[in-house]
């Protein structure tokens, strides 16, 4: 059976009033090159993106978002038919509690912004019984090893995509990156400083590994079936 893969990609945007909004610098470049590597590897691919400037791959089904929510909502409605599912987009740990309808008029002073996390989409997939082969990323300042790890067992991850972000001409808005790949049984492949592409063929490669294996033992493409409460159960993200 043709795997089926569904990529996140690209920033999310979360509106104070109708022309401001908090973001980050995210081009989508890595998500988007994921993409089309899993297609030429010959899988099925959905990408939900959030708003860039770049060409949709030729055979993905696009889904196109704006803010976090939108993206978990998206996410939520098509991790049922996904073998793999790859967290690449750069989605907003925070957003303003009130949208404002009519643009915020400019004062004298400073103003304050309350914030409110948004939920995890990540932690959500990690804790639903429907298994599939989940890779997350973590775009960090200095060593991104330990915090990778953290979040790959706090989220039950099947591999982790860490990054220093802070390297000058790799992550955010460039066509290169240098990762190191971190699975769930401690393994670690460090990938230098290489082309986004380059960098997307490889995980791509590692994932369908696993789905071919994994369907192989007759399992999904995770190898393992997710146990949890009742409230964890299902699509409680």
């Amino acid at each position: 059976m043709t795997p089926r893969f569904l990529v996140t990609a690209g920033p999310t945007r979360e509106y104070l009033d109708p022309v401001r909004f908090l973001s980050n610098p995210s081009s989508g470049r890595m998500g988007y090159a994921i993409a089309r590597a899993a297609l030429r590897a010959g899988a099925r691919v959905t990408l939900v993106s959030g708003p860039v400037a770049l060409e949709a791959p030729a055979g993905a089904r696009l889904v196109r978002v704006e803010s976090a929510g939108e993206m978990r909502r998206a996410v939520r409605r098509l991790f049922r038919g996904a073998d793999v599912v790859i967290m690449a987009a750069a989605v907003a740990d925070y957003r303003p509690r009130r949208r404002l309808r009519r643009k915020m008029k400019k004062g004298a002073g400073a103003i304050r912004i309350e914030m409110v996390r948004t939920a995890d989409i990540l932690a959500g997939l990690g804790r639903s019984r429907r298994r599939a082969f989940l890779v997350g990323f973590a775009a960090e300042t200095g060593n991104p090893v330990a915090e990778a790890r953290r979040k790959l067992r706090a989220k039950r991850l099947d591999m982790i995509v860490a990054n220093d972000i802070s390297r000058p001409g790799a992550g955010f808005g460039s066509d290169f990156n240098e990762a190191f790949l971190i699975d769930r049984a401690g393994g670690i492949e460090r990938i230098p400083l290489t082309t986004k592409a380059a960098l997307a063929r490889r995980v791509v490669r590692r994932c369908m590994e696993a789905a071919r294996g994994a369907r192989g033992r007759g399992h999904g493409a995770g190898g393992r079936t997710r146990t949890g409460t009742p409230a964890e159960a299902g699509s409680g993200f």
